[in-house]
């Protein structure tokens, strides 16, 4: 059983998770079994599991996968996963010992992971840097929630809008709190995120998205006016551009809007910028 491996392999080393640091170790052997189903392992794959602890998900995808590349902060913790796969003969697991959020990510066409929820945001916008298949990723839940809020719902945020201009994100099932340890303080969600190809998001688009949803309940033109220092050098110079602009587009409200539409308003104020 799961959790009896995993008790044991803590008290062995004399570890003691830290919920601090987003140590929450997966004990649940049903819903393990369900995130390898959704990951679909193959001996094609390799694939890079991030906060991967003790090997809970690292040693059952090395079975399938041609190759995993495990990365893990604590030098301790990385430590006891070594010393795992050797017991086990495992040869097709790399350990990377340091923060994903700079390490540089070896190649990868999957990722599967119980991720520190103190890094959510950070990670999965640093994993969309990168060229992959998709990911099987666990979050906090009202994290999951507002990742695949469409426009209109309550949870809908700039994180909803900048998820959907990079990825598809699909919220596959829920995780209840009994399923970790320690218990966390909430429940999670494994998310499927699959990236769009070719998809650059600039620092303008960034400071557009971020000023409207400062906003969200406003209309747009109204958003953006009031939150001009984060995309115009002055609030006259915000007020003549955004004159400019289709006044039914402006009109809308940004908890509203479709992704779509903030593109479109985003290179409309680029256009009218570059040639004043």
């Amino acid at each position: 059983m799961l959790s009896r491996e995993t008790i044991k392999i803590l008290k062995k080393h004399q570890i003691r998770l830290n919920k601090r640091k987003s140590q929450h170790y997966l004990v649940s052997s049903s819903i393990l079994d369900r995130i390898i189903r959704k990951a679909e392992p193959s001996v094609n794959d390799t694939i890079l599991d991030i906060g991967a602890g003790i090997g809970t998900l690292t040693i059952p995808l090395s079975e399938m996968a041609r190759k995993v590349v495990a990365i893990e902060q604590d030098p301790q913790i990385a430590s006891i996963l070594r010393e795992r796969l050797e017991e086990k003969g495992i040869t097709n697991v790399d350990v990377l010992e340091g923060d994903a959020t700079r390490l540089e990510l070896p190649p990868f066409n999957k990722v599967v992971s119980n991720l520190p929820y103190k890094i959510s945001s950070p990670i999965t916008f640093r994993l969309l840097e990168y060229d992959f298949d998709f990911g099987i990723l666990m979050y906090q839940l009202e994290f999951a929630d507002r990742m695949v809020a469409k426009p209109g719902e309550s949870k809908y945020s700039r994180l909803s809008v900048m998820i959907n201009l990079k990825a598809e994100a699909e919220k596959l099932f829920t995780v209840p709190k009994g399923a970790f340890l320690p218990p966390p303080r909430v429940s999670s969600a494994v998310v499927k995120l699959t990236p769009k190809k070719d998809v650059k998001l600039d620092e303008f688009m960034l400071n557009i998205t971020r000023a409207l949803f400062q906003h969200k309940r406003k209309k747009a033109k109204k958003a953006l006016l009031d939150s001009y220092h984060e995309w115009a050098p002055d609030k006259k110079f915000a007020k003549e551009m955004l004159s400019r602009l289709d006044s039914e587009l402006m009109d809308e409200r940004p908890f509203q809007m479709e992704s779509e539409n903030i593109i479109q308003i985003t290179h409309e104020l680029k256009k009218l910028i570059k040639s004043d």
